[in-house]
């Protein structure tokens, strides 16, 4: 057996990151997100596709909620090369029930551009928010990116944007080298260099807006790792925030959290909201 990383082997590493085998039902659950966010949109059609690059994905939904209300931008996950901000709109009834606008940026995907070329992107997503909140009836002041799984990373990696006043990433990547030595690497192409400038973990900011680092206590323990790894090192770098760590929830359930109007989740956004 050939070790890669803390003890495991390919097969080892592989596993600990394969969400979609560790839940047996998770292709179930993916079609459900897909039609109750087919609902929403449906519900909601008046600012979809809101183009803010040139790229094909450089897209946003926008949904609109109560005025002079904080945005939140929700980015999707898929390890950088799967899924769309179609499947996800489901998340925004939880915020809107709070009066919040919800904002859907879509990306390019792995291996059509890399992972810096994608962090580019979610960038000028954000940037494009804040500069449109106002003519949707939103805050530009009060802008709260959240993320889940690959998006959990890239919150982390546009916290330093000057247009955001808090964060909130769920179930994350914040180091990127055990996804360097496994099969997710086949169309991230990630070398030490992009390891080392695009994990989170190994460029604690000197300041930092507040983030919540949200896991589900059923996840896979490497993405429990992962998340309590990086909120310990906000926490000795003094940065504002704290883990949340959910009971029963895996990697696909932990998102009903922000989507239901009482989840955790939701009331977390609505605290960095009001902070």
């Amino acid at each position: 057996m050939t070790v890669l990383y803390r003890g495991m082997d390919r097969a080892a590493l592989d596993a600990a990151y394969d969400n979609t085998a560790a839940v047996s039902n998770s292709a179930l659950l993916l079609a459900d997100f897909d039609e109750r966010s087919r609902r929403l949109r449906a519900e909601m059609p008046q600012h979809l596709d809101l183009r803010y690059g040139r790229a094909e994905r450089n897209r946003i939904d926008y949904f609109a909620g109560a005025r002079d209300a904080p945005v939140l931008v929700f980015i999707h996950g898929g390890y950088w090369q799967m899924r769309a901000k179609e499947t996800f709109s489901f998340i925004a009834r939880g915020p809107l029930a709070h009066g919040m606008h919800v904002a859907l940026p879509g990306y390019t995907l792995a291996p059509d551009i890399t992972l810096a070329g994608i962090v580019t992107e979610v960038r000028a997503a954000v940037r494009w928010i804040a500069d449109h909140a106002r003519e949707f009836g939103g805050d530009p002041g009060r802008i709260i990116v959240s993320g889940w799984s690959a998006g959990g990373h890239l919150t982390a990696m546009v916290m330093d944007e000057p247009a955001v006043s808090g964060g909130l990433a769920i179930s994350g990547i914040f180091d990127l080298e055990p996804v360097r030595l496994n099969y997710l690497n086949e169309k991230l192409k990630l070398t030490q260099s992009d390891v080392r400038r695009l994990s989170p973990l190994s460029n604690i900011p000197g300041r930092s807006a507040p983030l919540m680092l949200a896991c589900g206590a059923s996840e896979l323990p490497e993405l429990q790792r992962q998340s309590g790894a990086y909120a310990t090192a906000r926490a000795q770098a003094a940065l504002p925030g704290r883990l949340v760590c959910l009971p029963l929830l895996n990697h696909f359930t932990i998102l009903e959290s922000l989507a239901c109007t009482d989840g955790a989740l939701a009331q977390l956004a609505t605290e960095l909201a009001a902070a």
